[in-house]
């Protein structure tokens, strides 16, 4: 229980990495704000195993690139989880693959300043708090191919590759405040992200990867409690791929 009684957000939890990380940090005694967009349903479901489990969790909906959505729902789980200790940025913005000539400006558009709007907004809602307790984990996820692009994946390695220097700059700021932001930077990972590829492009992807596999949920999710425990309190402003190796600094 090395999260006992700390409260969490998790944007983008209804399903795949996020449900993963939330019901991980949970089972650490952390209680869980499970957001979630427009799957209901699912991040119920999240919530119900959760506290099947014997955690404490709730949904909320909220469109994390509207800061006053964003807003509410942080009252409404400091009312009824407490304050605020960890922020998992997840949510991410659909995105069309598609070669850069073929790429319309207004998808691009919608992507990158989504992107940057989710995490901008959840991090200025929270981090007042945390700064008046000078505690708080920011844990962003990221993606390889913000460092190692990939071919139609213009718009999300620009917009990831934002995340992570935006990452950086609060690490510098907040880190006086004795708040830690840290990076987790996910390879190839067997979510309904990936449902477009076929089965011979994985095939490929993971005989490439050292580790001969595609990455799971649960690689990723492990990789976030480490960031949120005090196993890494000493840590702040790195990037952490979690590829299987595919990706090494």
């Amino acid at each position: 229980m090395i999260l006992r009684d700390r409260v969490a957000i998790v944007t983008g939890a209804s399903r795949g990495i996020g449900a993963a990380t939330a019901a991980l940090l949970a089972s650490q005694g952390a209680r869980v704000c499970v957001n979630y967009l427009s799957s209901a349903d699912k991040a119920k479901a999240v919530v119900a195993e959760i506290e099947q489990a014997g955690g404490r969790a709730i949904a909320v909906q909220a469109d994390v690139t509207a800061r006053p959505q964003v807003d509410a729902m942080v009252k409404q789980v400091e009312a009824t989880l407490g304050p605020v200790e960890i922020l998992v940025n997840n949510a991410s913005i659909q995105f069309p693959v598609t070669p850069f000539m073929q790429h319309r400006f207004e998808d691009f558009e919608r992507k990158v300043l989504g992107e940057m709007k989710a995490v901008f907004f959840s991090c200025q809602s929270v981090v007042p708090g945390m700064i008046e307790r000078r505690r708080g984990v920011i844990v962003n996820i990221s993606s390889g191919l913000s460092r190692v692009p990939g071919q139609g994946f213009v718009a999300h390695s620009t917009a990831k590759a934002g995340l992570d220097g935006f990452s950086k700059s609060l690490a510098l700021e907040l880190g006086p405040h004795g708040i830690r932001v840290n990076v987790v930077a996910p390879g190839a990972t067997n979510t309904d992200a990936l449902s477009f590829m076929k089965p011979e492009q994985k095939d490929r992807i993971a005989g490439a990867t050292p580790l001969r596999r595609f990455g799971q949920p649960d690689d990723i999710a492990g990789a976030v409690l480490f960031y949120c425990s005090d196993w890494a309190r000493f840590v702040t402003g790195t990037y952490l791929p979690v590829c299987g190796g595919i990706q090494m600094s």
